[in-house]
């Protein structure tokens, strides 16, 4: 689920030009060995947080269907959590940095979720929306700081983004169709065979018991 929430939001800011065909976009730490490496203007979006919301959290599965009805499996509950990112621009002048963010915040605050269009895997299958927040209030980004001393660099401008997203529950596959009929045996060693009349549909009256031909003797039925 976090390298798919990785590329829904790499799809979004691509959207909006964002960093521009000759800027970079990645999500790799800042730390000081890659500043070092850095050649080119970049838009660095760096997840460094991750909690359950545990006020969404249910138990449960739901059946999933095909689009003909057919029954697929069961899956549980999704469960979801907020991932927090560090959105930050670097080139060589204040004024270029300040520019790249400028359009990286346009871009976040556009709206309250990702655009069904950007998700991929398993967020495009739940069909589920993934929120998003950007820029929030200062408690909600008190922790930047001691991100940026873990990472042995100086506090830099950047735009706190948190993402609301669903992590799928475990897949139960449902076994195929019944398309024969069954055969029970009893103690007394009588066999009886359960046809199906009806296609495999489930259509028809269903389950019947074969009936013994017409003429033939039952076991312990009297000879007339």
């Amino acid at each position: 689920m976090i390298h798919e929430v990785d590329e829904a939001i790499r799809r979004m800011l691509a959207a909006g030009d964002v960093p521009g065909d000759q800027g970079e976009l990645v999500f790799e730490a800042p730390t000081t060995e890659w500043r070092a490496r850095r050649n080119a203007p970049t838009v660095n979006v760096f997840l460094y947080d991750i909690r359950e919301d545990l006020t969404r959290r249910k138990s449960g599965e739901v059946e999933v269907h095909d689009e003909d009805g057919t029954s697929r499996g069961w899956r549980s509950v999704a469960r979801w959590f907020e991932l927090s990112y560090l959105v930050t621009a670097w080139t060589n002048r204040a004024q270029d940095e300040h520019r790249l963010l400028s359009q990286a915040l346009r871009c976040l605050v556009g709206g309250e979720r990702l655009e069904p269009e950007w998700l991929t895997g398993s967020l495009a299958e739940l069909g589920l929306a993934v929120g998003l927040r950007a820029a929030g209030p200062v408690t909600e980004g008190g922790a930047a700081s001691d991100v940026w001393s873990a990472l042995g660099g100086e506090l830099k401008p950047a735009i706190n983004l948190k993402v609301i997203s669903p992590l799928a529950g475990d897949w139960t596959p449902a076994g195929p169709p019944v398309t024969e009929g069954l055969v029970l045996r009893s103690a007394a060693d009588q066999t009886h065979r359960l046809r199906y009349d009806g296609p495999t549909t489930a259509e028809g009256d269903g389950f019947a018991v074969s009936r013994p031909r017409p003429g033939r003797r039952r076991r312990h039925e009297p000879i007339r």
